[in-house]
């Protein structure tokens, strides 16, 4: 888990004048919402894996599933070190952000049936996850969850005013 109130900074080298940096909680808020990121993992050889997944914000960090023999799953094995992103896709509005950090099993059965309520709550009745076992179960298959408490997290502001707001977590 992380702290909840970071070191924030807003680097002037990449907003406009007019802009201040934003407060953790609205970024917050904005994780919460978010209905779609993009996780990037890191390969055994050392490139990059990326692709779109559902998150849930809780207990201040991400979390999300993925099954055991996903790419990304057997990437997270051998590295733990992730870059969870969302936003809009637009140039000129919106507020994307980017969440540095390392990902870590969950397996507690307390917590997995919290974080399943918190999936149906927020994506509907297809996520619906039955909890055994350390593990998510939906229909045949079984799925892997993750927590990713942040380290560094970034956010850019988008048109009038243009910003860029770093939060560091101890």
């Amino acid at each position: 888990m992380t702290t909840t109130h970071p070191e924030t900074r807003l680097d002037r080298r990449y907003s406009d004048e007019t802009a201040t940096a934003t407060d953790w909680e609205d970024a917050e808020a904005r994780l919460r919402a978010a209905e779609l990121f993009w996780i990037t993992t890191v390969r055994p050889d050392g490139r990059p894996h990326v692709t779109p997944l559902p998150a849930v914000w809780s207990h201040g960090a991400l979390h999300f599933c993925t099954g055991p023999e996903e790419r990304k799953a057997r990437n997270l094995a051998e590295n733990p070190h992730v870059v969870l992103t969302t936003g809009t896709n637009t140039w000129n509005a919106g507020y994307d952000l980017v969440v540095e950090g390392q990902a870590a099993r969950v397996t507690d059965e307390a917590r997995l049936r919290e974080l399943a309520a918190g999936w149906e709550a927020k994506y509907g009745g297809f996520w619906h996850f039955e909890v055994r076992d350390g593990y998510f179960h939906h229909g045949a298959g079984h799925a892997v969850v993750y927590s990713v408490a942040p380290r560094t997290v970034f956010g850019f502001g988008k048109g009038e005013p243009f910003s860029q707001t770093r939060w560091r977590f101890a």
